[in-house]
């Protein structure tokens, strides 16, 4: 195991005893063990910028771009400042016009809708599936018109949507696949055939966020995009960088979203333990899966038998029991939590639809109001996995 650092997982014998002990210090992320873990590298990157003075374009822009592509199986990538960016210039690349219909699932985080409505286009929501809480296929062609441009699966908490059923109908459509990959990176998918491929490499465009908290995660804002597409992957590039392809020769409309230089070497040297980290969440989720199996009052994440986990997030349903008094309850006993997302999209005041009110979107109304994620991330420890677990288990609400 590279970085040393503190022992963690794997399956420990569950402690008893353990809510009698000093509660653990429990973090919903760990950013800053993850930090101390491979602090020495970190360090040595950012101080070879910060000697260099080369904060934009500088060479690591070029080499982490270069390791992106190379991470996912040699596609073109192209980085730009934030994940949001990402939707918005994979949809400008495209020509999608003012009126165009986007469709796009109704549970999910904002951005996917707001790059949306930025550019004049018409968000379709489309009801997830209760299982994975990806966007339900079995819907998709209900909604397609003849306004109908683009389809943006979102791979919503580290396993890829179903990927398959969604690119044909794509091409019976004509219609451009945009992924969101942004909680997946590092996800593959397998489809019938028996061929894998990754998150972000399947749709026409692939976007991503390395927020600090995501999988692969800067010390800011950051982002990138894929494609197989040269002559896509060119023009993107030219997008997020004013248009030019040649400074100061503006050959297209284009906008401000460079990778700075600092985050370039941070990104670069984080993205080789990415599979590390991938293995270490696993196994924090395999912790749960064994020690809350039998808790009547949960029911634990799906996993897609066509679609790795990355475990972006570890989120569950509650059944049978008040999720928010729960959540309290483990404040309350230290153990954080969180929501994503308590309102759905088409109760949002910005996005919301003539015609869509309560009831449109049963599934994901639901999930509003039972889903819950547990802590989940690369430093976890014995400790705090029994302890959230016992936690979990006496609860009597």
């Amino acid at each position: 195991m590279r970085g040393g650092g503190r022992n963690v997982y794997p399956i420990y014998q569950f402690k008893k005893s353990i809510l009698k002990m000093n509660r653990p210090d429990i973090k919903m992320v760990d950013l800053q063990g993850q930090y101390l873990r491979i602090k020495n590298e970190i360090d040595s990157a950012i101080q070879e910028v910060l000697m260099s003075t080369a904060f934009i374009q500088g060479p690591q822009v070029k080499s982490f771009t270069e390791a992106l592509s190379k991470y996912n199986n040699g596609v073109h990538a192209i980085t730009c400042a934030n994940g949001t960016d990402a939707l918005q210039i994979a949809m400008m690349a495209l020509d999608l016009k003012v009126g165009d219909e986007v469709i796009l699932p109704v549970h999910t985080y904002v951005a996917t809708a707001e790059v949306i409505a930025l550019l004049g286009l018409t968000p379709v929501f489309i009801d997830v599936d209760e299982k994975t809480f990806n966007i339900d296929v079995a819907q998709i062609e209900s909604k397609i018109t003849k306004k109908t441009k683009a389809i943006v699966p979102v791979h919503l908490y580290g396993q890829c949507a179903d990927m398959e059923p969604i690119l044909k109908i794509a091409r019976r459509h004509n219609l451009h696949v945009i992924e969101d990959l942004a909680q997946a990176m590092g996800s593959d998918y397998t489809f019938s055939d028996g061929s894998v491929m990754r998150a972000g490499t399947m749709g026409v465009i692939g976007c991503t966020s390395f927020f600090p908290s995501k999988n692969l995660g800067a010390f800011g804002d950051a982002g990138a995009i894929f494609t197989t597409d040269a002559s896509l992957a060119e023009k993107m590039k030219m997008i997020s960088t004013h248009g030019q392809k040649v400074k100061y020769q503006h050959d297209i409309v284009g906008v401000n979203s460079r990778l700075d230089t600092l985050q370039a070497a941070i990104l670069q040297v984080k993205l080789k333990y990415l599979d590390d980290y991938t293995l270490r969440r696993n196994k924090a989720a395999q912790y749960y899966d064994t020690h809350l199996a039998q808790v009547p009052f949960i029911e634990l994440p799906y996993r897609a038998k066509n679609s790795t986990h990355v475990f972006h997030q570890y989120t569950l349903k509650t059944k049978n029991t008040d999720r928010d008094k729960l959540k309290k309850y483990l404040q309350e006993k230290g153990v954080p939590t969180m929501i994503y997302y308590h309102i759905p999209l088409h109760f949002q005041k910005a996005y919301h639809q003539k015609g869509f009110g309560e009831g449109s979107f049963p599934v994901t109304e639901k999930l509003s109001k039972t889903v819950l994620s547990l802590p989940i991330h690369t430093e976890m420890t014995e400790d705090e996995l029994s302890y959230i677990c016992e936690t979990i288990q006496s609860y009597h609400g």
